[in-house]
């Protein structure tokens, strides 16, 4: 399909076709984030896999999302934007059929490292094709209903999960993915193609490998833990640490895939620190919760897979109404509120363990939960993009990607070992429940300091200029000095001097 520069509307066909596309595109890669959780269990005792090698059959899906969702937004920005997302979908597609066949651990971890990797093209490609190809007004309601989408991926993947689990193998949770691909390029004839203005940049071969290294080293050092080898993690530390360093120091240069320029506003980088934190958490607590309700409260899959019903039915129903609220009011109160909401859920949900109630017991904390996420999703998306211009939409929408994905990846890494998790403990109610519940009070702190990041770090505006920092995000116009967004012909500016 050619270029074109009419944008789009949510009310016309093509719109809507669009923005199911990229909407179910990016629901279809969280998706297989989450409901992944649900099967640990059975994938352990079915492969005989240690708690470590459960780690990297999530860890290593993480790692390659988050190390190369920089690359993937800028070769969708150079080489254009529904070309590398239709690559993603089909690859993705080939790597779900890999894991749903794999025959042992190291065979699984593989196929989801490369199942990462096309993660990694389609995914910021979904927001950047949204950002390029809709009109301004339209923008905030189609944020919101992607955000939307994503939160509710993200419930259903263990609903989803716990349904085929108990109708049939784990392996289903991976050929689930087949139908829902081929649908997605169907729909995507209808996508407009669209690519970053100027000449395009040169490709950042050096901080995409330095990137894959230090996240993988450090990634790798948190698993194995100091328990096991100090030798082999200090060595590991040392790499990713000399990997992290490096990339910051590559990045510095023009034409690099993480434009520096874009953490010069404050919204941006409060955003994406807030970002770390609250993904990090969230990453954690799906990640102990499914098995603490299997193993030591014992549900069934799918019952622990409906645990996650409030957080669907929240995000559809909220999402959008709280994207369209903070482009008229801005996204520091949501963004407040929302993670201490999350925090406050997930304390009222420490106390699970053997003989829980759903309804006494865990309803309450997910409900709580639930109506914090739905609040800081679609706030939180707009905010970033909303700091960055339309030729580094792919950049902005990879980078949030990325820090969201990593902060799960080393939480999920890191907190098993530091609450005394390790081996087959995950198959023992007793260790798992006291690791549990440790866990669980780490990621309640976490949450709670992501709120107060969003409350230092932006500033409340008045509601006509939030609403313009929304409306004029590709605008020839130039916008309000208190919107923190960089402008094509006035560089970065700061929000609230």
């Amino acid at each position: 399909m050619p270029e074109t520069a009419a944008p789009l509307s949510r009310t016309e066909v093509r719109g809507r076709l669009t923005l199911l596309a990229v909407t179910l595109g990016s629901g279809v890669a969280i998706l297989d984030g989450s409901i992944v959780n649900i099967a640990l269990k059975s994938i352990g005792e079915d492969l005989d896999a240690s708690l470590a090698e459960l780690q990297w059959v999530t860890n290593g899906y993480l790692l390659a999302l988050a190390s190369l969702i920089l690359v993937g937004g800028a070769l969708g920005d150079r080489l254009g934007r529904r070309r590398v997302y239709v690559v993603g979908v089909v690859g993705f597609a080939v790597c779900s059929m890999l894991c749903a066949v794999a025959q042992s651990p190291l065979q699984l971890i593989g196929a989801r490292v490369l199942q990462g990797v096309a993660a990694a093209l389609l995914t910021p490609g979904s927001l950047a094709i949204i950002e390029s190809s809709f009109r301004r007004e339209d923008r905030a309601g189609a944020i919101g209903w992607w955000a939307g989408v994503a939160g509710v991926t993200t419930a259903l993947g263990p609903f989803v999960g716990g349904y085929l689990l108990d109708h049939g193998s784990w392996r289903l949770i991976f050929l689930i993915n087949l139908p829902l691909c081929l649908a997605v390029l169907v729909l995507c004839r209808w996508v407009p193609e669209t690519r970053a203005g100027g000449a395009p940049r040169p490709f950042d071969v050096r901080g995409a490998l330095l990137c894959v290294v230090g996240l993988g080293a450090i990634t790798y050092a948190l698993t194995v833990g100091r328990s096991n080898d100090p030798t082999v993690f200090w060595l590991a530390a040392a790499v990713g640490v000399a990997g992290m360093v490096g990339f910051v120091l590559v990045e510095r240069h023009p034409g690099a895939m993480v434009p520096t320029e874009l953490f010069a506003s404050r919204i941006f980088t409060a955003a994406n620190l807030m970002t770390f934190l609250v993904y990090g958490a969230l990453g954690s607590v799906f990640f102990l919760l499914v098995l603490q309700l299997q193993v030591s409260s014992g549900f069934s899959p799918f019952q622990a897979g409906l645990a996650g019903l409030p957080v669907t039915v929240a995000m559809l129903l909220l999402s959008p109404r709280f994207a369209e609220l903070a482009a008229r009011t801005g996204p520091r109160l949501p963004m407040t509120i929302g993670p201490l909401f999350c925090a406050a859920g997930v304390l009222l949900l420490v106390g699970v363990g053997e003989g829980t109630s759903y309804w006494t017991g865990v309803l309450p904390g997910m409900t709580l939960f639930a109506l914090g996420l739905s609040g800081l999703v679609s706030p939180l998306t707009a905010a970033v993009l909303a700091a960055a211009p339309d030729e580094y939409a792919g950049a902005a929408s990879g980078i949030n990607n990325a820090v969201a994905r990593a902060g799960s990846l080393l939480l999920v890494a890191a907190l098993p070992a530091a609450v005394g998790l390790s081996g087959t403990d995950y198959r023992e109610p007793e260790a798992l429940t006291a690791g549990y519940r440790e866990g669980m009070v780490v990621c309640a702190v976490l949450l709670a300091l992501g709120g107060i990041v969003s409350w230092l770090g932006l500033r409340e505006l008045p509601p006509e200029v939030a609403g313009a920092c929304t409306d004029r995000l590709a605008g020839d116009d130039p916008p309000h000095t208190e919107c923190g967004q960089l402008h094509p012909s006035q560089g970065v500016r700061e929000r609230a001097g």
